[in-house]
Formats: structure tokens, C-alpha cells, sequence
């Protein structure tokens, strides 16, 4: 069988991204085909789910992985059009050895890529090196698989509504940004007590309306003045392929990552006292005292949400979250990142409170911080450079946290430094009680950043 090799490039650590016809091409999507259904061979395993979202390319792209699935024996169930936790959701269903969705995600129209999962796992990081390295040198399974047309959708949307809760009625406003979770949405909401205003639900790769990434705040615009023209209870929008999520109350205020997770611990803490709950280290610190103050366990780690989601076995975690809007339920659900049921999740809370959202929101300690902070570094140096921070705040005796980068605490709030897993970056931020601290953290991560010889810009 052919031997491939890939634009190193496109071999992310959570998943296999690039741009079509430049980084990304047909040929890729086979190979990962092959040498997935390799994997999935050498463990036992005799079928994979795939699925795909709205752009132009991923039909072409799906066909190509599929050829190369089915030449290794592998059986595909083809689960059609959908958001990523539908795929995820799938390969539960049908008992899959694998999945594979093709997405790419909230990237721009001209990229595309893979996420994967492996014996009801993530597949990331090495594993991801290690089927480039296979692709490239064999040898591949060899057999002639089925294509099973197995559409979920249905099946997906009414386990979602299973778990919601009827409570008071509330109005509702949904951004979909032309993403791939239109259709599901147009099926959730028609089952839906109360008022629900769609936005851009009509499925369209160019997005031609706004961005879908909710984590910023320019593409919550069009939102933020629908649920204030119809004088809504939330706001709720996605990513492309749906598996982040993005809030807004009903005064039109973001609710970040950290704060929504802040709410929705109240109610998993009730029915799971104790329980450990996992944020990553972008997260405010409001955050990890709020889950301590409703009694549970904060966990502080490592962003990823293939990460998260390994860490949330580990410990059996009923919640988890990121600042990225990735939020994960192992509490009546299956441990991974799926924004449209996280969104019933939020509306059971509402439903059933005398508190509106913004009322939640105004009960978490108010902090300043900064947005995520984002500088050029090359690859094979951001590592490096923080090794080094790292190195001389060991020295200095200083309080911090080597979890994921640094993130150092002080008697004025905390400052993180992390080299992004996706891009040549290094990622900061700061949070304190006032503007003077954090002038103060943004001086000293300056400074930190300085003494690391690393070429950064004024905060």
C-alpha cells in the first residue's frame, strides 16, 4: 500500500488541521485512513464512526478518509452532517473502535482537518506523531471494509433532550453562526418550552455572517443585541463545529468560560458533594474558590480539551471546563466537550431558579484581568523559554504552579505563562483586585519575560 508523508505542520497535538490544497490535501485524508484503520486493526478493533461539518470541503475530504478506512478492513459507519459531539456521541452509540470527525472547527474557511478518538479515547499528542510516522513508513492492514449509512442526528438530538428539565418558561436567543449546528438546534428548539430567536442557523462554510469562535467578544455582537432587543433570559452561541459555547446574560454581559462553569458547578455540586471539578490554568481564581466554597474539589490543569477530557477518567470528575468555552459533562453524560448539551444543561438551572443569569453572575467576586495575551515565539524556542522562567522563579523562591507553563501567585492575584500546543506563541495572562495589581503582575511578568531574553511587547 502507499506510503505517505505529511506537511509537519498539520500534526497538531489534538489534532490534524491544515489549509486545503496548501498544507491539507485528498491525498492526507486517505493516509489518515489507512493508517487509523492500521491503529485500529492492531487493537481489535473493526469499525469507526466518521462524521463531518458544513465546509465546502469536507464531503471530498470524507470520502478520501473513508476510501483509506475501508482498504484496512475497517468497517465506517458514514453518520453524515453534524457537530463534532454528535460524532463523539456516535461512537458510543454504536459501540465504534474509533471515530473521526472532519472539521475545522472555528478556523477560517480555507481550513479544514481531523479529530479522532481511539477505543472510546482522545487521540492526540504522540499518538498523533506516531500515525505520521506510520503513514509514512507502513505497513498498513489490508482487507475491504463496508460503508454502513448510519444518520444519527435524530437519535443524538433526543438523548440531548433527555436530560433537560422543565421549568419555567424563558426566552431564549441562539447564534449559530452558520456553523454546523444549525440543523441540530432547529430540531432542539421546536421541542423546547418558551420563546427561542435563531441566528445564522442556516449551515453555510463561508460564514458569512460573523466568525464562529464565542470566545471573541466582536462575534457575541450580533447576539448581545438580539437578546437585548427581545428582552431575552440568555444568550447562547457556538463554535463551527459545536463543541464550544459561548453566553451571554440578559443584560448582554459575556459569561466567560470560568464564570459559566462557576454557575454550573452550583448544580453538580448539589447532587455530588465533594466531587473534584477541573478547570484549566487560563481560569480565574474566582473560579477554582467558588467550586471550594460549594464544597467540591478544584482541580487546576493542563489547557487541552483532549487533556481535560484524560484527566476527567483519571478522576472521575462529573464537570470540567476551559476558558476556551470547551465544557465537559461526565454527570448523566459521557465525559466530553458538547456545547448544544451543555446549553440544556444552563437552561435546566435557569428554569428552575427564581434567580435570572445575571443575578448568577453578579454573586462571583468581581476581578480585573487581561484577555489572553498572545506573542510570536518559534516553536523551537517557546518551550525553552519558559524552562527558564520556570528555572529562575525556582531560584527566587517565588509561589507558583508548573502545571502547565507557570502561573504565579502573588499577594495581588497571578500572572500565567504557557507556550501554545497549536501555534508558535507564547500565551499570557494576568488577574488581580485592581488596576494597581495588575499593573504590577503585568510589570512583573515583563520583567520575567525580560530576564528570559524573550522578545515580547509592552502589556
Amino acid at each position: 500500500m502507499t506510503k505517505h508523508e505529511f506537511n509537519p505542520t498539520i500534526l497538531r497535538e489534538y489534532d490534524i488541521r491544515g489549509i486545503i490544497d496548501e498544507t491539507l490535501f485528498e491525498a492526507d485524508a486517505e493516509a489518515i485512513g489507512r493508517s487509523l484503520g492500521t491503529l485500529l486493526k492492531r487493537d481489535g478493533h473493526q469499525n469507526a464512526a466518521v462524521g463531518y461539518d458544513g465546509r465546502t470541503t469536507s464531503p471530498k475530504l470524507k470520502a478520501a478518509l473513508i476510501k483509506g478506512l475501508t482498504s484496512t478492513g475497517i468497517d465506517v459507519f458514514d453518520i453524515g452532517m453534524g457537530p463534532t459531539p454528535m460524532l463523539y456521541y456516535a461512537t458510543y452509540a454504536l459501540n465504534a473502535g474509533g471515530g473521526i470527525m472532519i472539521t475545522g472547527s472555528h478556523n477560517p474557511p480555507s481550513h479544514n482537518g481531523f479529530k479522532m478518538m481511539l477505543g472510546g479515547k482522545s487521540f492526540y499528542g504522540k499518538q498523533i506523531q506516531d500515525l505520521g510516522a506510520l503513514s509514512a513508513t507502513g505497513p498498513f492492514a489490508e482487507g475491504s471494509g463496508k460503508v454502513i449509512d448510519k444518520p444519527i442526528m435524530e437519535e443524538y438530538v433526543a438523548r440531548l433532550l433527555r436530560d433537560f428539565v422543565p421549568g419555567h418558561e424563558l426566552s431564549v436567543v441562539w447564534d449559530c453562526g452558520n456553523g454546523v449546528t444549525g440543523e441540530v438546534l432547529r430540531k432542539i428548539v421546536a421541542k423546547l418550552p418558551g420563546r427561542h430567536m435563531l441566528l445564522y442557523e442556516e449551515i453555510d462554510g463561508s460564514f458569512p455572517n460573523h466568525h464562529p469562535d464565542p470566545t471573541v467578544a466582536e462575534n457575541l455582537e450580533d447576539l448581545i443585541r438580539a437578546v437585548k432587543g427581545v428582552n431575552a433570559d440568555v444568550g447562547i452561541a457556538f463554535d463551527g463545529d459545536g463543541d464550544r459555547i459561548g453566553v451571554v446574560d440578559g443584560l448582554g454581559r459575556i459569561l466567560w468560560g470560568d464564570q459559566l462553569l462557576a454557575i454550573l458547578a452550583r448544580e453538580v455540586l448539589a447532587n455530588h458533594p465533594g466531587a473534584p471539578i477541573i478547570a484549566d490554568v487560563k481560569a480565574s481564581q474566582v473560579l477554582f474558590d467558588a467550586v471550594a466554597n460549594l464544597g467540591g474539589e478544584p482541580i487546576m490543569w493542563r489547557t487541552g480539551h483532549s487533556l481535560i477530557k484524560s484527566k476527567m477518567q483519571e478522576v472521575n470528575a462529573p464537570l470540567a471546563g476551559e476558558m476556551s468555552g470547551h465544557v465537559f459533562y461526565n454527570d448523566h453524560y459521557y465525559g466530553y466537550d458538547d456545547a448544544p448539551y451543555v446549553a440544556l444543561r444552563l437552561l435546566n438551572i435557569l428554569g428552575a431558579s427564581a434567580q435570572k443569569l445575571e443575578q448568577m453572575r453578579d454573586e462571583l467576586p468581581e476581578m480585573i484581568n487581561t484577555p489572553e495575551l498572545r506573542f510570536p515565539c518559534p516553536d523551537d524556542e517557546k518551550f525553552d523559554a519558559v524552562t527558564r522562567i520556570q528555572e529562575a522563579l525556582a531560584a527566587a523562591g517565588a509561589n507558583y504552579s508548573d502545571i502547565d507553563g507557570v502561573r504565579v501567585n502573588t499577594d495581588d492575584g497571578w500572572w500565567l505563562l504557557r507556550a501554545s500546543n497549536t501555534q508558535a506563541v507564547l500565551v499570557a495572562r494576568c488577574e488581580a483586585k485592581d488596576e494597581a495589581g495588575l499593573s504590577r503582575l503585568k510589570s512583573q511578568l515583563q520583567q520575567a519575560l525580560l530576564d528570559a531574553k524573550v522578545d515580547a511587547p509592552t502589556f
